[in-house]
Formats: structure tokens, sequence, C-alpha cells
């Protein structure tokens, strides 16, 4: 039985609305309180406090974005305690990992999710989790930082996605010719080390301030997940500065260390970075990935598989146009992805919050 003191429903107005002065500005005029109204009528209380105007950006950042919020009330007050970001997604696998719980797979992920045995209502949230893969419906699955779920509730609907542009394949004398081209052009005028660095800097230099992630921003403090949407938009800004991006896609049990973790590590099951062609010499060059989630200068492919944990993890080339490989492998209008930058900006920054504070954590190594 769901708790009743947890809502988990879409953000419909804010009352009294953010103005211009912002969320500190509308705090301090409104001592009691800020009220938060929720699809289907419930309605929480935002208390002026620390962390108050962070979390009433986010909570204005998630109605924006028409994405559903988690929220812990008090029983007698409705005051909000806890803030959390849920995933809408299909489940495309669930596994059991006997004593160690049940691992899951998520359609709109590519971290590894766990259901642990001794959670409350694990078998509940068991039950709806196989019953989502089965059926091909939508769950707002919400975890903690290390992933473990907390609740599972169907949700009618997924996240806001484009509709695939038809293309007409072009004749093939034509795309032959595009291919020879393509060729020459990647094997003679690839980027030198130095223009390399300068393309790996000018993304790198997008990173998100985690406190206030302005758009149009990368999210790479928020190594967690969303790595197709920042590898899009690295390559967008590559292809405008006059480079020809790739893509490397790495799939595996993958267990990368990150300062940018509270925990000090994330864990995916496939990862994916822009590649450039680098000039190694007068007759050699090198696909080097360009990865600032991971990296501060751009590596070779075996660098960066080396640091993800999972020495028989394979490694697959695409073209900078591939977006997802199988349920949508195209996002030519950038739709798709800035949906999922700005929900992983609001990721970023609803962690940045938490008493933890902001990445890079200290205790990291």
């Amino acid at each position: 039985m769901p708790d009743p003191n947890v809502i988990v429903a879409l953000v419909t107005r804010i009352d009294p609305p953010l103005e211009r002065g912002g969320a500190a500005e509308l705090l301090r005029k409104n001592p009691r309180g800020v009220s938060i109204l929720f699809e289907g009528g419930r309605t929480a209380r935002l208390l002026p406090g620390e962390r108050a105007a962070g979390t009433l950006e986010v909570l204005d950042g998630l109605r924006r974005l028409r994405a559903p919020a988690y929220v812990e009330v008090r029983p007698d007050t409705q005051a909000i305690e806890r803030l959390l970001i849920p995933l809408v997604s299909r489940v495309t696998r669930v596994i059991d990992l006997g004593a160690d719980g049940t691992q899951v797979e998520f359609e709109s992920s590519h971290a590894r999710h766990r259901l642990e045995r001794n959670q409350s209502d694990s078998e509940t949230m068991l039950a709806a989790l196989r019953a989502a893969a089965e059926k091909r419906t939508w769950v707002a699955v919400t975890e903690s930082d290390r992933h473990e779920i907390l609740d599972v509730r169907p949700w009618p609907g997924g996240p806001s996605r484009p509709a695939e542009i038809p293309r007409r394949p072009p004749p093939r004398l034509l795309a032959r010719i595009w291919r020879w081209l393509r060729c020459w052009t990647r094997c003679w005028c690839c980027a030198t080390p130095r223009r390399a660095q300068r393309l790996f800097d000018l993304v790198a230099g997008q990173t998100c301030d985690p406190l206030t992630v302005p758009p149009p921003c990368i999210p790479f403090l928020y190594p967690d997940d969303g790595c197709w949407a920042r590898a899009h938009e690295m390559c967008r800004l590559m292809l405008a500065a006059g480079a020809s991006p790739r893509k490397v896609w790495i799939d595996g049990s993958l267990h990368t260390p990150t300062k940018n973790h509270p925990n000090c590590f994330v864990n995916w099951g496939w990862h994916v970075a822009p590649t450039l062609c680098v000039r190694r010499g007068f007759w050699r060059s090198e696909e080097m990935v360009i990865d600032p989630s991971l990296f501060t200068t751009p590596v070779s492919m075996a660098t960066w598989k080396g640091v993800q944990g999972d020495p028989s993890a394979t490694l697959t080339q695409t073209p900078a146009s591939n977006y997802w490989r199988s349920t949508m492998p195209t996002d030519p209008g950038y739709v798709d992805t800035n949906y999922w930058l700005d929900y992983y900006r609001l990721q970023l920054k609803n962690r940045s919050l938490q008493p933890a504070g902001p990445p890079p954590y200290a205790n990291c190594p």
C-alpha cells in the first residue's frame, strides 16, 4: 500500500507563483510557506529554511518540464521534508540476484538499479516492475543516490519524445560517393592534438554550476545517468565548430570511480561518448574519446574503457547522429536531448542541495 505521506505526481501550480524576484524573495515574503499543488488534488507546503529556495526552484523546474516530483510530507502539517525526482521509463529487464536482491534495467537509463530484499514493500514493488516489463507499460521509479529503488508507481505515459523524422534513403551511387568522401576527409583532415584539446575544452566549458544549473549547461557533474543526451549535445557543439565527431558505446558491467558522486563511484550497464579522429603522425591517426564526465583531456579508447571496471566490456563505434540504438535511433531536432538535459540538470541541483553539498566530493580519492 502506498505511503499516505508520500506524493508522486506532477506539480500543477505554486501559490503564490514564482516571480522575477526569485525563490528566495518569494519565501522571504511568505514566512508561513508556499503551497505546492499536485495533479490529483493534493497540496503540500514548502516552509522557509536553509535549502527551501533551491527546493522551490527544482519544483518549479519539474512543473515546467512536466516531470513528476516525489515528496515526503509531515502527516500533521503536510510540510515537505524530502524531495526526490522519479525516473519515468519502461522496464526492459528484471534480474534476480538471489540474496543480493533484484537488478532492474530501464529503457531510459544506462545506470544499474537495485531493489533490495529488505526494502519495505519490496514484494509489491517487484510485482509492479515485473508487470510493467511484461506489459511494456510506463512506471515512475524513485531511488536513493545509490540507485536503490524506494518507490514504484504506474505512470500514464512517458517523458516527451519527438516523433522520428522519416528520411528518404539516398540513391546508391550518391551513397557510395558520400562514403568515399567521408573516409577521405577523416583520413586526411583529422584534428591535430592541439585542436582536439580545444574541442574538448569547448564542450567541457559548458559544465553546470551545480547549485544554479543555468541552461544550456551540460550536467557532467551528475555522472549517474543521461550520457546519451550529454554525448549528443557535445557532438552538436563540435559539429557547429567544424569538427567531425563520431560516438563510441561501451557495454558491460561497468563500475567507474568518480569524485562527482557522493559514493565515489557509479555503476552503468553501458555508456557513450563522442570521439574525434586525431593525428598521431603524418600517416597515422587515432580515434580519441571526448568525455568530460571522466577525464580532463581526450583519451584513447583503451584508456576510456580501462577506467570503467570491466575488461570484458565491448566497444561499438557509430556515427554522431546515432542518438539511441533501439528505441530512438536519431534526434535530429535535439528535442529529446534537451528534455533529458533539463531533467538531469534538476537531478544535479537537487543532489547539491542535500547535506553532502555539491560535487566534487572531497571524501573521494
